[in-house]
């Protein structure tokens, strides 16, 4: 059948997916990679973020409509949720509603996040807040 999409899709988030932290400057302090549209999700969303040792978001975020969950793979550190600050070690996971804004910061090891986000939604969902979470 032309034009259908396949029943699975199978990428490595490490060699198969972009690291869009390059592009934006911020590499090798930060890894951003996002597999919506290399695994062609349908209704969700997976991301992979690596901070090296203390290294802080440099901005905030939140959603107009999508959800986030949010595992901690290796490492900890810290996340701000709207005015809360909380620790967060390996495995720790976090469900995010949309509207909260959120950022994280990596403790003396580093974090490696897997995201995980739904509904779908297009350009124009997230809302970057630079510089939202300075000093404490």
């Amino acid at each position: 059948m032309v034009g259908a999409m396949s029943a699975y899709t199978i990428k490595n988030l490490k060699t198969d997916v972009e690291d869009f932290a390059v592009g934006g400057g911020m590499s090798p302090q930060f890894e951003a990679r996002f597999a919506r549209e290399p695994l062609e999700c349908e209704q969700g969303a997976v991301g992979y973020f690596k901070f090296a040792a203390g290294m802080r978001a440099p901005f905030g975020h939140s959603h107009k409509q999508q959800e986030e969950i949010y595992v901690v793979a290796t490492g900890g550190g810290r996340v701000k949720l709207d005015d809360d600050i909380h620790d967060v070690v390996q495995w720790d996971t976090l469900r995010v509603a949309n509207s909260t804004v959120r950022a994280f910061e990596a403790g003396p090891d580093g974090m490696e996040l897997i995201v995980f986000g739904a509904p779908m939604t297009g350009p124009g969902d997230g809302e970057l807040l630079m510089g939202w979470w300075e000093g404490d």
